[in-house]
């Protein structure tokens, strides 16, 4: 028996006690019972990580796409909407190498001849098509020709899954931040290739909605089923994507991210009102590993899809200042200061599989 952990004047005790394969437990009773038990204390242990057994088939998968895919709502004024990973190809996307950066390639379709595996090393990364005119109608999007890819994977020890949206938008844009007043801050914030995603968290118990995790930047929010709000009255939750950031939030509004006092910020934007995409009516099951899914070959991909960006930030913030009276201007300044990285410069964003919540939770 380990440490006593707490006792009271009448005989009653609680020890600690530990097997050798479980983290901890713990036994109470008078000190004496406690004893006694504590050398026989039997412990359940799961036999593994994960129990599959409860885990959905492909068909349980496709029809709780059907029940609970969201629907994701766009900003009226957002020019920047998602496309298919397959449209962003055959309209012009090139592979850029290292070795050869002055000569890009196209990609096919499938994304078969892009690097496979392996991690991101900087030796390739994704860009917009050469020609200009191709060039903005790719950062356009093609809602019509969106797809959700969808990663099915065992949580809680098999007791749960998670259903992970992944959202490919060809361009995220500009940055805007309210200063008293909203401003543009420039080509700050602009990157090609931007991956985003929901995850809905089901009960392997009873196939019953838990709570919902929304993608915001580098982190994001669960929300549980409750706080959620849900389209046409049914049971499919709504997800609302930030107007050129494409953050994901649970109800429509403003958000202020990096708030260095109240009133200044940078702005998530979300409202109805705009296009919405049906996650469900598109949905490309790509990756189920304890199905054994084949998984497309672009997902192998694991460098940059997009180049590395930096931007003259004193240049940028210097074209605001000159319409901002001094008070302002310094509360600008201070906003600036404290931008994430990404916002600044940064390499490429990745694809999903090299994201930290492919094989492990969410980040909040």
């Amino acid at each position: 028996m380990g440490a006593e952990i707490w006792s009271s004047d009448d005989g009653f005790a609680v020890h600690e006690t530990s097997d050798d394969g479980f983290t901890g437990a713990f036994v109470a009773g008078t000190a004496a019972a406690a004893a006694a038990a504590a050398g026989d204390l039997l412990c359940l242990k799961a036999a593994g990580s994960n129990n599959l057994s409860a885990m959905p088939d492909i068909a349980q998968i496709f029809d709780l796409l059907q029940i609970y895919s969201p629907w994701i709502y766009f900003h009226p004024d957002e020019p920047y909407l998602p496309s298919s990973v397959s449209w962003f190809f055959d309209n012009g996307a090139l592979l850029y190498s290292k070795e050869n950066p002055n000569s890009p390639i196209g990609i096919d379709s499938a994304g078969a001849a892009l690097p496979q595996g392996g991690t991101n090393d900087g030796a390739y990364w994704l860009d917009l098509p050469a020609d200009n005119t191709a060039k903005q109608r790719v950062k356009s999007g093609n809602l019509s020709a969106a797809e959700s890819y969808i990663h099915v994977k065992p949580v809680l020890g098999g007791s749960a899954t998670d259903i992970v949206f992944w959202i490919f938008y060809p361009f995220n844009g500009p940055a805007r931040a309210k200063v008293f007043i909203s401003i543009s801050l420039g080509k700050i914030g602009e990157h090609v290739g931007d991956w985003e995603h929901v995850t809905l968290r089901i009960s392997n118990f009873d196939g019953k909605l838990q709570r919902m995790y929304f993608s915001q930047h580098s982190s994001g929010k669960w929300v549980e089923v409750a706080d959620l709000e849900f389209a046409d009255g049914g049971r499919r939750p709504t997800a609302y994507s930030t107007l050129h950031g494409h953050a994901f939030y649970p109800k429509a509004g403003l958000v202020l991210q990096g708030e260095v006092e109240p009133g200044i910020g940078v702005r998530d934007d979300t409202a109805a009102g705009g296009q919405r995409m049906d996650a469900a009516a598109r949905a490309v099951v790509a990756a189920a590993e304890y199905l054994g899914v084949r998984e497309p070959a672009w997902l192998q991909y694991m460098r940059e899809w997009g180049p590395k960006v930096s931007y003259d930030v004193e240049k940028e913030i210097g074209k605001v200042e000159k319409i901002l009276p001094r008070k302002m201007k310094s509360g600008l300044r201070r906003l600036v200061s404290r931008l994430p990285p990404e916002m600044l410069g940064e390499e490429g964003p990745t694809g999903p599989k090299a994201k930290a919540n492919w094989n492990g939770d969410e980040v909040s």
